[in-house]
């Protein structure tokens, strides 16, 4: 029993150097939302939408899940925190994104090539897993400037191994301010990037992403008009001129282009839902559609997860609400939006975990309009 959970920890761990994007938004009457897809060929099996209450004892640093971890790592959270996640560690829950009772939001995502971390915690700070970071950053932060502190003055994000593996990771963070910040430790040390255009994906790092987008200048949400050549004239006769050029495949650079620009032209939602339902379709825009995206590593589903295929795709979207406190889903095969209140969870005095809920799920609405011909007396 105790093989198969280290087996099933060190699996989800290299979960957490999934694929991904993510986005900030607003909506018009002043909701921020923050969301991801999970990109990856699995998820595993034991992440659910986990909320964690205030006042759980947990650690930042986990030398060996079989031993009790050092009392100087040990930690009291300040707030309650709702994300998918994993509760198989007993000394820390694990986080890929969440929101917390306080509206700071945010997640991980893999950072392949780039993520370089020191082996020891700077003086006077405390050690901190990066798999553990998310968790630990809702627990004790309210907002992104508290953060922002807490990274460069009291945690060190270590290259120690949990479970033998030390994830490539980089973050985003925002909260009610509407600031959306990437975090990203680099060979050269931390960056935290303010201010950001609110879109983070994969490897290259952000400032390579911020550049990037000069090379698409020329896009814009308006049609170009009639195309006059020497004698020529030709009519537009189609729409959507003014986004040629815009990347469509599925790499990291040309997500973040895609999602830039939807973010900046996309028309916001009047109210959180409007605001949630008009966010999932610019996330529909960087979707994994399955088939598309081949591994050259799959890896070993018999081991690592029972349904891992030879394809990434995007096993689920979610989505936050700042104000709300609602934390929204929708996994690859599976539509139908879901949520759960983190303010109706705060009384909470043990976590409580939700099932991603990955069967279709269809709503036949045929009897209805039989009901309706009935009444009105038609055949």
């Amino acid at each position: 029993m105790e093989q198969g959970l280290s087996r099933r920890l060190k699996a989800a761990l290299q979960d957490a150097g999934a694929g991904c994007s993510a986005l900030s938004w607003t909506t018009e009457d002043g909701k921020h939302l923050w969301g991801r897809n999970f990109d990856f060929n699995r998820i595993a099996q034991d992440s659910k939408v986990s909320a964690v209450p205030r006042g759980t004892v947990y650690h930042t640093c986990i030398a060996d899940p079989k031993q009790a971890p050092s009392q100087e790592t040990r930690q009291i959270s300040r707030y309650g925190a709702v994300g998918m996640g994993l509760l198989l560690l007993p000394a820390s829950p694990i986080l890929y994104e969440g929101i917390n009772d306080q509206g700071l939001m945010g997640g991980q995502l893999y950072y392949r090539g780039f993520a370089h971390f020191p082996s020891q915690a700077r003086p006077d700070t405390m050690p901190l897993q990066p798999p553990l970071a998310v968790y630990h950053l809702l627990a004790q932060c309210a907002t992104v400037a508290e953060v922002v502190e807490m990274l460069e003055q009291q945690v060190t994000l270590v290259a120690q191994p949990l479970m033998g593996t030390v994830p490539p990771l980089h973050w985003s963070f925002s909260d009610r301010t509407g600031e959306t910040i990437v975090v990203e430790s680099d060979q050269d040390g931390l960056h935290i990037y303010r201010n950001t255009v609110g879109v983070m994906t994969n490897s290259p790092g952000y400032p390579w992403h911020r550049l990037n987008l000069l090379n698409y200048a020329g896009i814009r949400d308006l049609d170009y008009d009639t195309l006059e050549l020497d004698q020529l004239c030709l009519d537009q006769c189609f729409s959507g001129s003014g986004a040629q050029g815009l990347p469509g495949d599925w790499s990291s650079p040309s997500r973040f282009i895609r999602l830039a620009f939807l973010r900046h032209y996309g028309a916001k939602g009047k109210n959180e839902a409007d605001g949630v339902s008009r966010m999932l379709h610019l996330f529909q825009s960087a979707v994994f559609p399955l088939g598309m995206v081949r591994v050259s590593q799959p890896g070993n589903p018999s081991e690592l997860e029972p349904e891992g295929l030879p394809f990434d795709y995007t096993v689920y979207t979610s989505l936050m609400c700042s104000e709300s406190l609602r934390f929204y889903w929708v996994s690859y095969e599976n539509q139908r939006v879901r949520y759960v209140d983190l303010s109706r969870l705060a009384q909470a005095k043990a976590p409580v975990q939700f099932d991603l809920g990955r069967c279709p799920d269809f709503l036949d609405v045929t009897s209805q309009a039989c009901s309706e011909a009935a009444l009105q007396g038609n055949p």
